[in-house]
């Protein structure tokens, strides 16, 4: 019965101020409409909690469609971290009572700079267990997943950014930093920057760690975007396609104009660096192992040409007439690697399938820049919770 102005009321205006279910039946639907999560208790003893990820998933006013949420966690790796949107106070407060001891132990031992290998051994959990407990903290909207902070990472402003000078996170970062602009700071990144351009060996550690502090907080309000390295195996054409054409161009000038053969791209290695990193994938069929160490074997020889064998006679030959490739142990590397030449593996996931360091595989694609293009751009997997691109 629908109320009307002197009418009767409704049956469910009527039984509100007599029954404590009915309010709390109202709180919740009201909760989700606005907020898309419920945590009531029913009779002041029985908990109830729900939450409508299409709400709760958003970057500005745009909502993070569900099964691109699904589609991320689902493709969490080792090297991922998990950083979590509020302090550690206030999500351990709104844990519930009865709550995994595995999940209080997550949420003090996460940080943005531990990859979740790292955060499972630190925590005393099994790996498979810290993936549970981090998917449910991000479908609640609690954490967002990255690639570990380090000074190899490249951020650059997200197309999505609120940079007016008068907005409620401007006057947060300020609370947040006394002394440092909001503004000033997302300027700096206007262009793809790596946090090791940050760095300067005069300043003192503090000054580091609140840098960092700084990235973390951008990255929790969804104001930098993390830009990762794809290679792709591209032959250049035959001479008598490219008569009219210049000469290949350096590596460098084909890559953004960074040359991957300068110090500051090749030599890396303080504690925060990746290229230190040295996690193992047992579920790789393309180890290390593959290859015999040492000598230019007879099997070595076979295993190279049968790793190449999936390209056209074209590409092999173009391949072959590289420098590098004369020397035996540059030409197995690549051909091992040729099937992440494809542009869908980042570096650090090569890094952390073939447990090789940056500067190894940087040093490779430098040696056969005459036949790979290096791209930058958002990791498809991470993305969603960084950009639109969903």
């Amino acid at each position: 019965m629908s109320e009307t102005n002197g009418g009767p009321q409704s049956t469910f205006q009527h039984i509100l101020p007599k029954s404590k279910l009915a309010r709390d039946l109202k709180v919740a639907y009201d909760r989700l409409c606005t907020t898309g999560v419920v945590r009531l208790h029913i009779n002041n003893w029985l908990e109830v909690s729900f939450c409508l990820p299409n709400k709760i998933h958003r970057i500005g006013s745009y909502f993070i469609p569900p099964e691109a949420i699904e589609r991320s966690l689902k493709a969490i790796r080792p090297y991922h971290s998990l950083l979590l949107l509020e302090d550690e106070k206030t999500l351990l407060n709104e844990l519930p009572l009865d709550c995994s001891p595995a999940l209080v132990r997550v949420i003090k031992t996460a940080s943005a700079v531990k990859n979740l290998q790292q955060l499972a051994q630190d925590a005393d959990l099994a790996l498979l267990q810290v993936f549970q407990l981090s998917a449910h903290l991000v479908y609640w909207g609690k954490a967002i997943v990255i690639y570990s902070l380090c000074e190899n990472n490249i951020y650059m402003l997200s197309p999505n950014a609120n940079i007016c000078h008068s907005s409620s996170l401007a006057e947060q970062f300020s609370r947040q930093f006394p002394g440092h602009d909001l503004i000033t700071m997302l300027a700096k990144f206007s262009l793809p920057v790596s946090l090791s351009e940050f760095k300067n060996p005069l300043a003192p550690p503090v000054q580091e760690a609140q840098l960092i502090q700084m990235v973390i907080w951008m990255l929790q309000h969804r104001l930098l975007i993390q830009l990762h390295t794809y290679v792709c195996l591209m032959v250049p054409p035959s001479e008598e396609d490219s008569h009219c054409k210049d000469n290949d161009q350096p590596f460098a000038t084909r890559v953004s104009g960074r040359s991957l053969s300068t110090p500051n791209a090749l030599t890396f290695g303080s504690p925060t660096s990746s290229d230190d990193m040295t996690l193992t994938s047992p579920s790789m069929d393309n180890s290390s192992a593959e290859l015999i160490p040492g000598g230019d074997s007879p099997l070595n020889k076979r295993m190279t040409e049968n790793l190449l064998a999936s390209l056209s006679e074209y590409e092999r030959e173009a391949i072959l007439n590289v420098p590098a490739a004369q020397n035996p142990e540059d030409l197995r590397m690549f051909a091992r690697l040729l099937h992440y030449f494809r542009g869908r593996h980042h570096l650090e996931e090569i890094m952390y399938n073939e447990n090789m360091r940056r500067s190894q595989l940087l040093t490779l694609f430098d040696k056969f820049r005459s036949v790979l293009v290096v791209t930058n751009h958002e990791d498809p997997v991470i993305s969603v919770f960084q950009s639109l691109s969903v």
